[in-house]
């Protein structure tokens, strides 16, 4: 599963298949919906770690590079166009283990959670 880990774009069966490796203690790796809270809200994907909109990227992304940039960080939102940028950003700026999540909330068919 590691191999997963490695690429810089994963279909949503690989997140599936990472996030049940993870619940089982064999992958580490953070997931980040930087979709806004309202569609968070409406339901996100089991397992998301922290909730980062990209409208209020000026104010969390350095504290999150400083943080996390030597972890794995999955991006998802909601097709995968803001987590690519938002991928592309932390690329930019020395975290090589940013990974997107293709196809967003909208293709994953794992289980997804209403707050």
């Amino acid at each position: 599963m590691s191999q997963l880990l490695e690429q810089s774009y994963i279909q949503s069966e690989d997140l599936e298949i990472l996030l049940k490796e993870r619940e089982e203690g064999n992958v580490d790796f953070i997931l980040v919906d930087v979709r806004e809270q309202m569609e968070y809200d409406h339901g996100h994907i089991k397992g998301v770690d922290l909730l980062k909109p990209t409208s209020t990227f000026q104010m969390w992304g350095q504290s999150f590079l400083d943080e996390y940039k030597d972890k794995t960080v999955i991006f998802t939102c909601r097709t995968d166009s803001r987590s690519g940028q938002v991928q592309r950003v932390f690329q930019q700026n020395g975290m090589p283990k940013a990974i997107n999540h293709g196809g967003g909330i909208v293709a994953y068919r794992g289980e997804v959670v209403q707050d």
